[in-house]
């Protein structure tokens, strides 16, 4: 039994996740499972994907329902949700999580790169977000959690093409926020710190940066994907009813 909050309004209710078979998205499925949510996630990575469906179809009230797309192409997407729809839905909640932060510079950045960044880690979530408004207006009410990032808040150089779009996504949400708001759909931005991840511990955590994180977050301790869920299911729950246009920060305190 989890020492952590339980959700009775997730219960049997419908959640679809964006980038949901590796890292934070993995854990999103694993929480929102064990709160007895009909889970449907998507990821481009569909081994991992299947493995994460199949190792919990028989530990859950409800077997998670996994499709593999590229979520960048949005008829691809829109297919795969119309598929997790008759399965798991109608979707009350969204997390728009699938996102790709890899660094590259400048002088090397091409137009095809930058679109391609654009569409995986901004695009989707408006695109994601228009497909499961008819579900919600039908339910009369639902939760969208589009994910942002500190990157852009702490200058990060490295990777312009994700910070842009990670910075745009609270313009986003506030621009839904105010559109949704009349059918009862709340939409805000969940903004994660430098989470550890198996990916990032492999590819970017180093003595030096591990440094640069005890620096800046307020609380030493490191930031797991298990503290980003913790925020999610708030914000997907119906304890969050009034909450709407915010972000929300899980960092430690860094920005």
């Amino acid at each position: 039994m989890s020492a952590y909050a339980r959700y009775p309004s997730l219960q049997d209710r419908g959640v679809l996740i964006t980038g949901g078979a590796t890292g934070i998205g993995q854990t999103l499925v694993e929480a929102f499972a064990e709160q007895g949510a009909r889970v449907a996630f998507i990821d481009l990575a569909a081994a991992e994907g299947q493995a994460l469906a199949a190792r919990l179809a028989g530990t859950s009230r409800h077997a998670p329902q996994f499709m593999a797309a590229d979520l960048s192409n949005v008829e691809a997407m829109r297919a795969a949700i119309a598929t997790l729809r008759e399965r798991a839905g109608p979707f009350s909640a969204l997390l728009n999580n699938a996102a790709n932060d890899k660094r590259h510079a400048v002088e090397d950045t091409t137009p095809e790169f930058w679109d391609a960044s654009v569409a995986v880690n901004i695009k989707h979530q408006f695109f994601a977000a228009q497909a499961v408004l008819p579900d919600m207006k039908a339910l009369g009410g639902g939760s969208i959690v589009n994910f942002g990032s500190i990157s852009w808040m702490l200058k990060q150089g490295g990777m312009p093409a994700y910070t842009a779009s990670k910075a745009a996504v609270q313009g986003l949400t506030r621009c839904l926020a105010r559109d949704f708001g009349p059918h009862k759909i709340r939409v805000n931005t969940l903004v994660p710190g430098w989470v550890m991840t198996e990916k990032q511990l492999k590819l970017w955590v180093t003595e030096e940066t591990k440094q640069e994180i005890a620096k800046g977050q307020c609380i030493n301790e490191p930031l797991m994907p298990q503290h980003i869920a913790a925020m999610a299911l708030f914000l997907a729950a119906d304890d969050s009813a009034m909450c709407t246009a915010q972000d929300f920060v899980v960092d430690g305190g860094w920005a």
